[in-house]
């Protein structure tokens, strides 16, 4: 196997059978870090010297491995998530690192991770390299990507997961100490994308601070980025956490143990937090694989005790709200983008024995106190 040199540049167009570079300090400030790989990239500024980049033609990605890419052609997207959420303008040329993962997003991408270092795209803002399978018809192409290869650090492939502060299968000494704590779990789900499940999360948050509740927030599903994660912080939650802080770059396509015990950690590790109620989103819609899974999963009801429930329309409401009854559930309210509307607002009550909520009522104390489950 042909092995070229070191001091080749990223941007050579020699054929590459196998290219190590090595990452200096210069360059490790030069590459653009996205959100999902906040934690590799502080460990790469602290010590570049430890790690590589290498691109080998044989080697097949997984997701949450991270890769330094070259921005080929701007589309979609054509800014970087920051690790502080900052969206960061790329330029073509640019060099950023971001983290194979696979994408569900009706409204966007449907999106698999490669099975080759080729070129690829950027499906995500937050920082997610993907290959395009479909894409909505409202959308521009995605941004394209140029691999220079994978993070390396002692012989082996970096991925998110090495670095995340939190872990599914082992409990952080905060969580450790508290033993079983078990504060009122709140869960908002929706009937799909935007349809108003982070906003109606905030609210919520902000409505229990201004009750003097300590309120911890978490997004168990999703892809990674950190605009919900701010909005939950901008709303008073004084511990958030999303599955980047486990190490995923999206929940898409995780085995479904994964998921489950990625829900019930997240859980835990909030509750041990000293907070007196714990909100989690579960991302896109009611039929979404993972979603699905979990509200006919009993663990569901096992740790949590009442869901929120965000639609767009009324019949998205009457919909959920059968589903989420048949499947068991505390529904407490339903919420979301059919609450802009007065009419649509009257439309829906009218279709349903839960009562339908203004999104931004949530933010009154005495309105989310009184969603909390009885004691």
């Amino acid at each position: 196997m042909a092995v070229i040199a070191e001091t080749l540049p990223a941007q050579s167009s020699v054929a590459r059978d196998e290219v190590h570079q090595v990452l200096d300090a210069p360059r490790a400030q030069s590459i653009r870090v996205a959100y999902t790989t906040r934690f590799v990239a502080a460990e790469v500024q602290r010590n570049p010297q430890d790690f590589q980049i290498l691109y080998r033609a044989s080697m097949v990605p997984s997701a949450g491995d991270v890769v330094i890419a070259k921005v080929s052609e701007l589309g979609k997207h054509t800014r970087l998530q920051s690790p502080v959420s900052r969206r960061q303008l790329m330029f073509v040329g640019q060099e950023i690192m971001v983290a194979y993962g696979h994408r569900y997003a009706p409204d966007q991408f449907l999106a698999h991770v490669p099975k080759d270092l080729g070129p690829c795209q950027l499906v995500a803002s937050g920082g997610v390299a993907s290959e395009v399978i479909e894409q909505h018809a409202s959308i521009d192409q995605a941004t394209q990507l140029e691999p220079v290869g994978l993070l390396m650090r002692h012989g082996q492939v970096v991925n998110l997961a090495d670095f995340a502060p939190l872990d599914i299968n082992n409990e952080s000494p905060q969580a450790a100490q508290s033993g079983a704590v078990h504060p009122p779990v709140i869960a908002v789900l929706g009937t799909s994308m935007n349809s108003g499940k982070s906003t109606t999360l905030g609210c919520l948050v902000n409505g229990l601070v201004n009750a003097g509740l300590n309120v911890a927030a978490g997004k168990a599903t999703g892809t990674g980025a950190g605009n919900d994660p701010n909005l939950f912080t901008d709303a008073g939650a004084f511990s958030v956490c999303d599955f980047t802080d486990f190490g995923f770059p999206t929940t898409y396509r995780l085995e479904y143990e994964t998921v489950r015990s990625l829900l019930v950690a997240m859980i835990r590790e909030q509750s041990a937090t000293g907070a007196d109620a714990v909100v989690i989103e579960i991302a896109d819609g009611l039929f979404q694989g993972e979603t699905s899974r979990l509200l006919a999963d009993p663990i569901f009801t096992q740790h949590v005790d009442r869901v929120l429930f965000s639609a767009q329309d009324s019949l998205g409401a009457q919909a959920g709200e059968r589903i989420l009854l048949e499947a068991g559930v505390d529904l407490a309210a339903v919420c979301g983008v059919v609450t802009a509307s007065p009419l649509a607002t009257q439309e829906a009550q009218a279709q349903l024995s839960t009562p339908v909520i203004g999104t931004y009522e949530l933010c009154r104390a005495e309105v989310a106190v009184s969603l909390l489950p009885a004691k």
